[in-house]
């Protein structure tokens, strides 16, 4: 029977290929994130934020959300970075929960809710309600810094070209503006 050891090993490579492509995209897994998979599909693609909030508030925690698109270039390449410097990063996000919104491209602001307790807003709507002046247009890859109680701790950059070193991130983190 030597070939138990063999069929083991070729299931345990199947499994590590699998859960490596369910990493594929999002944050990598260094950073414990929570995954948050949209509700109400095809006609919205709504977050619900609650959940996350409700456990900031118990851990005495912030959190730190990103806002991924699946097929976004841009979003792998931070991905990415995160990834390859998560020794150096991981620490620094202790004072957070780090939220993974799962998204597309495809995916516009006017299809775009996010949730925290019995109210649901539209994306423009969400920004304005947790005080973000920018009123921009919906870029990938985005990120918010909030407290407990969803209200931003500081404007943050977003799209192409946003937090590429060390101590970039680690500033936004320390919210160094």
């Amino acid at each position: 029977m030597r070939w138990r050891p063999l069929i083991l090993l070729a299931v345990w490579a199947s499994a590590a290929v699998v859960v490596e492509r369910a990493h594929a995209t999002g944050l990598p897994p260094a950073y414990a994130p929570i995954v948050v998979q949209p509700t109400g599909l095809p006609q919205r693609h709504e977050f619900d934020l609650s959940a996350a909030l409700a456990r900031a508030r118990r851990e005495h925690k912030r959190l730190y959300v990103y806002l991924g698109a699946s097929d976004c270039p841009y979003c792998r390449r931070y991905e990415a970075f995160l990834g390859a410097n998560s020794d150096a990063l991981v620490p620094h996000f202790a004072p957070y929960l780090v939220v993974d919104l799962r998204s597309a491209l495809s995916v516009t602001a006017e299809r775009l809710y996010f949730r925290v307790g019995q109210s649901s807003q539209p994306y423009k709507a969400f920004q304005r309600s947790i005080g973000d002046e920018r009123e921009r247009l919906l870029v990938y890859p985005s990120v918010w810094l909030l407290d407990a109680d969803a209200k931003p701790l500081m404007q943050m950059p977003a799209g192409t070209g946003t937090f590429e070193t060390v101590p970039e991130q680690i500033e936004v983190l320390r919210l160094e503006q």
